[in-house]
């Protein structure tokens, strides 16, 4: 009866947890998105002639930022300061967002493209999000999986940015939102069953997924939708 109790409270333990986790996470992922904004609205109206002068020196560079970021995030995971670099970084993302707003919205359908992307990028979020929460299944055996699928993208991006093939973007783009959509699920899976108790580090993946969603689905919209005057 003694060993019942204890298994019982053990589990009412973990299952706080992991709601305090998920709860934190989805509240920081919600504060993410201000700097976000702040970022995009600041790329819109910068100037971005240095890309365009070197599109593969300043790809790498921006990739280098970012994963540099990455790191100092998840080495200061435990402390606030690991909050302020997780902004830093969305507002970062938020800037870099900047030439593909631009492109977009050189569309006469431009606003209604962007529109589209960030509502349909909310759906697939949500949903999945949902099924991840609700369902008893645990998705966390994917995670070799999509180990592999991050590597071959990755291999993949690099390799565009020399090669620069629009019909290699395009397959990228499908990819990504594939590999991102089933990333949420494993995310979302691994709070619900006590494999992620670190909300911060849980909302860097959940926020790269719904940042890659969403980069993703507004270019394939622009390729297929764009209305030029």
């Amino acid at each position: 009866m003694a060993d019942q109790f204890n298994t019982y409270t053990q589990t009412g333990e973990l299952d706080s947890v992991q709601h305090r986790v998920l709860r934190n996470t989805y509240w920081l992922l919600g504060l993410s998105l201000i700097p976000t904004a702040i970022g995009a609205l600041v790329g819109i109206n910068m100037g971005f002639g240095f890309m365009a002068a070197s599109p593969i020196m300043s790809s790498l560079l921006f990739l280098g930022v970012v994963y540099g970021l990455f790191f100092a995030i998840e080495a200061n995971k435990t402390t606030t300061v690991g909050v302020y670099l997780l902004l830093l970084l969305t507002f970062v993302l938020g800037v870099m967002l900047g030439p593909l707003l631009q492109h977009t919205l050189a569309f006469r359908n431009g606003a209604q493209l962007i529109s589209l992307a960030a509502g349909g990028t909310a759906v697939v979020f949500f949903s999945l999000a949902g099924i991840a929460s609700t369902t008893r299944r645990d998705f966390s055996g994917m995670g070799n999986f999509l180990m592999v699928g991050a590597i071959v993208l990755m291999v993949a991006v690099v390799a565009n940015i020399f090669l620069q093939l629009p019909m290699m973007q395009l397959v990228i783009c499908g990819a990504f939102m594939l590999f991102s959509s089933l990333m949420i699920l494993f995310n979302v899976s691994q709070i619900i069953h006590g494999g992620e108790t670190n909300y911060i580090t849980a909302t860097l993946g959940l926020y790269m997924n719904i940042y890659n969603i969403f980069v993703s689905l507004l270019q394939i919209l622009g390729i297929f939708g764009g209305e030029r005057d």
